[in-house]
């Protein structure tokens, strides 16, 4: 396992596509996968043997109709690399990947590889110079979102996460990813490049997120978990 973060020096601009449903990948978190089909194990073994990243893309709504060929998806994935691997015997894998980039899809490409193959530009973050307004909202989403974690441990680490050094840009995608948000919501999230707008956005998806429930009924305890695992996550099938 490698966890230095990738130098973008070593990736060419081309990406792997892995089309998923329902599964939008956030920069400065960690997905763990299980690849099985045999386009997808290629995949894989290409990029271990080679610069290990994996653009981790939502497929349309549609997707069913086309699954086997190619069907619609996002415009804007994320871009992560491999940071850890297992070759199981039937030659399926387990991997990890840390969300390291939006990247937006310029082109997807023509290869003989079984898996499809794009072009794309790597997305980076536009923080606004007002700084006020950036303090505002992070202060607003600590004020709205902690106290709705019933473990005091986990509120305790949410805390410290919005009082961390961590840019809000980030402290953004990683809420975004753990929370029970729609796949749309998120890919909407996954789009944003303007911090300001990422937070309030993610600030209106929670908000709603938890209307319904009662003023005193907190986040459940898997969320909880999720919000606050690092390693390992849950496996996703392909």
């Amino acid at each position: 396992m490698n966890d230095d973060l990738p130098d973008f020096d070593d990736f060419d601009g081309t990406a792997r596509l892995f089309p998923l449903p329902g599964l939008v990948c956030f920069p400065h978190t960690v997905q763990a996968m299980h690849i099985f089909e045999p386009r997808y194990r290629q995949m894989a073994a290409d990029a271990l043997a080679g610069d290990k990243f994996i653009a981790i893309v939502l497929l349309g709504d549609d997707w069913e109709a086309d699954y086997d060929h190619r069907p619609g998806i996002a415009r804007v994935a994320c871009l992560g690399r491999v940071v850890a691997e297992h070759l199981l015997p039937d030659g399926r894998y387990n991997l990890l990947l840390r969300g390291v980039a939006r990247v937006r899809i310029v082109e997807e490409l023509h290869t003989d590889r079984l898996y499809r193959q794009a072009r794309v530009e790597v997305i980076a973050d536009d923080v606004p110079a007002d700084i006020a307004e950036l303090m505002r909202l992070r202060t607003l989403l600590a004020e709205k979102m902690v106290p709705r974690f019933k473990d005091a441990a986990v509120r305790a680490k949410v805390t410290d996460l919005f009082k961390g050094e961590l840019p809000l840009g980030n402290i953004c995608d990683m809420l975004a990813f753990a929370l029970p948000l729609t796949p749309r919501r998120k890919q909407d999230m996954l789009e944003t490049a303007c911090v300001l707008t990422r937070a309030r956005t993610l600030l209106a998806a929670f908000l709603d997120m938890v209307a319904a429930k009662p003023a005193d009924e907190e986040i459940d305890a898997e969320v909880e978990e999720k919000v606050t695992r690092v390693f390992p996550p849950e496996f996703s099938p392909n």
